[in-house]
Parts: structure tokens; C-alpha cells; sequence
């Protein structure tokens, strides 16, 4: 989401239109958010994208201010200790670049980012770098099938593995940023694919992620990077499309600061992460959210996948 990072302020937006009352049933919000790891994650910085290693002992998020990185923005890292989490420190796989949007795969052997070092195709490319017992390998780009010449943000795979769900501004989308699917063969990914149904729109959709059906996606909406305000929708799956989706609670939105980055916390399944600049704080902060989706959306996707089991 660099684009969305270049140019929103994470001060109130004056002049924002209020945010309407969602009538969503597709997902209920349990309590409030809860901020992450305060002091260590959340700082007085902007800290993004949080993602939780599957034993939820790794976190990694972003950040386009904190000192210390090897550029603009950097990827932060923290351990997860006797006694808490350890302090922050730059992933060893920054570039002097931008690197952003972090997203731990679900079996935790790979981490999915943003990057616009060289080697990718332009502007913002999806890379990923292994994960083993000594730290990180190196950062591959995911090629052509995925990237473009334009700007790919916020790579999320789904729980089976075999869709790469993400946003893109190139040529083709119903606006700005759209969301696609990138479908992974045996280790190879086929072509990507715009979403099907009305959930691109002559918006920004971007920042999406996949919740605990692995159907069901949660992810950012705004009209205008430049000036206008960024809200959490969430798209219920109909066969294969997906509706327009459903503007989520006040308990997670804002009626006058922006909300993004949403990432399914592998660790927990009935949470999410997201950004949000909440309470007074600073800037933005990572923040954990507790839902439940109703039983009529699991089922209906065990169904479907029964019929469609994906192809490896």
C-alpha cells in the first residue's frame, strides 16, 4: 500500500464525510481492538500490516518513519520472549528502498512483500523471501504473471496456499488500485486475475486479506488517495465473485481517521490485524481484532470447495 502510505495523512481528515453505519451480517466484531505490543510495535511512528508467524512467536509490519531502517520504508521484526515481546529491530531483507505490506504464508516458510528494488518489473513488485532456522534467505520477485509495470501492494496467500490474493493499479482495473488473484500451481503462479464481481470499484480496493473461512475478505476502500478518508469493508463470496462489499463497525473504523491494512493473524483464527490511528495516538498503530463470522459463510464454503478442491 505505498501509494496509499505516500500521500494519506494519519491526522483526522478535515472536512471527511462521516462514515455510514454498516448493516453488514456477515461478521461480528467481538469487543474492541486491542492495540499490539505498545512501546516495542506501536510507537509514536507509523507502523503497518502486522503479521503473526503461524506459532505467534514472529511479528513483522512496516514502517515509513521509524529510524534506524536501511530506507524509507522498512520492514520490522520482533520476537516474542518469556516475558514478551523483544524489542524491534529492521528485517535483515531490506533494501535501501521502499520494502512494505510483510505477510507471513500460512505454513510460516515464506514471507510475501512490497518492494521497489531492482529486479522487479516497475514501480512497487510483490517478492517473497524464504524462512528457515538461521532467519531469512534471499528476496525473489514473483515475476510477470503477478507483477506489472504499475504498482502491486498487499500480498496475502490464502490458507491452502494456492491463491495469492493483492492490489494493482495497472491498466485494465475498474479504477485505481484493484484486487486480484494469482492462482499457485505446484510452487508457480498462473496469470493474475482480477476479482470477479462488483467488488472493484471506481475506488481504491487494495489491502485485502483472506479471514478464517479462506473465503471472505476483508480490505481497504477510498476514493481518493490524495485526500479521502480509508475505510474497512468486508466482500462475502457468492460461487466465485465477490459483492461490493459491507462497510465494517465504528468498534474497527473511524468516523474521521483512516483504517487499513487488514491481515489474517495465522496464529489466532478468529483475529485479524489492522492500522488505525485510534484514541489519541500519534500516528498509526497495529491493532488486533476478535470476530466471528456466521456459520451460514463456513459452510457454504465447505461446500464449494468440496466441489472444487484446488489444484496443486
Amino acid at each position: 500500500m505505498a501509494g496509499a502510505c505516500l500521500a494519506l495523512n494519519d491526522a483526522a481528515i478535515a472536512g471527511a464525510s462521516d462514515a455510514a453505519e454498516p448493516s453488514s451480517s456477515a461478521i461480528e466484531i467481538i469487543g474492541t481492538p486491542e492495540v499490539f505490543a505498545p512501546g516495542i510495535a506501536s510507537t509514536g511512528y507509523a507502523e503497518i500490516r502486522l503479521t503473526l508467524s503461524p506459532d505467534g512467536r514472529t511479528a513483522l509490519w512496516f514502517s515509513r518513519n521509524r529510524p534506524g531502517g536501511a530506507g524509507g520504508y522498512d520492514i520490522w521484526i520482533s520476537r516474542r520472549g518469556i516475558r514478551g515481546w523483544n524489542a524491534a529491530t529492521p528485517a535483515p531483507f531490506n533494501s535501501p528502498t521502499r520494502d512494505f505490506d510483510p505477510a507471513f504464508s500460512s505454513d510460516g516458510r515464506y514471507v510475501y512483500f512490497c518492494s521497489d528494488r531492482p529486479g522487479g518489473l516497475g514501480g512497487d513488485d510483490l517478492w517473497r523471501v524464504a524462512v528457515d532456522a538461521d532467519g531469512f534467505g534471499t528476496p525473489e520477485p514473483l515475476g510477470p504473471a503477478v507483477n506489472s509495470a504499475g504498482n502491486e501492494f498487499a500480498p496475502m496467500l490464502s490458507a491452502d496456499r494456492a491463491r495469492l490474493l493483492f492490489s494493482s493499479d495497472r491498466p485494465g482495473g475498474a479504477g485505481g488500485h484493484d484486487l486480484y488473484v494469482a492462482r499457485q500451481i505446484a510452487g508457480h503462479f498462473e496469470a493474475a486475475q482480477r476479482l470477479a464481481g462488483a467488488i472493484n470499484t471506481s475506488a481504491h480496493d487494495f489491502d485485502a486479506s483472506y479471514l478464517s473461512d479462506d473465503a471472505s475478505i476483508v480490505f481497504s476502500r477510498t476514493p481518493d488517495f490524495s485526500d479521502g478518508r480509508v475505510d474497512l469493508y468486508l466482500a462475502a463470496p457468492q460461487g466465485e465473485r465477490y459483492d461490493a462489499g459491507d462497510l465494517l463497525p465504528l468498534t474497527v473504523n473511524s468516523r474521521d481517521t483512516n483504517s487499513y491494512g487488514p491481515m489474517r493473524d495465522w496464529s489466532q483464527p478468529d483475529r485479524f490485524t489492522y492500522s488505525a490511528q485510534r484514541d489519541g495516538a500519534q500516528s498509526m498503530d497495529l491493532y488486533l481484532v476478535r470476530y466471528r463470522l456466521p456459520s451460514r459463510i463456513a459452510d457454504s464454503v465447505r461446500e464449494d470447495s468440496a466441489d472444487n478442491a484446488p489444484r496443486r
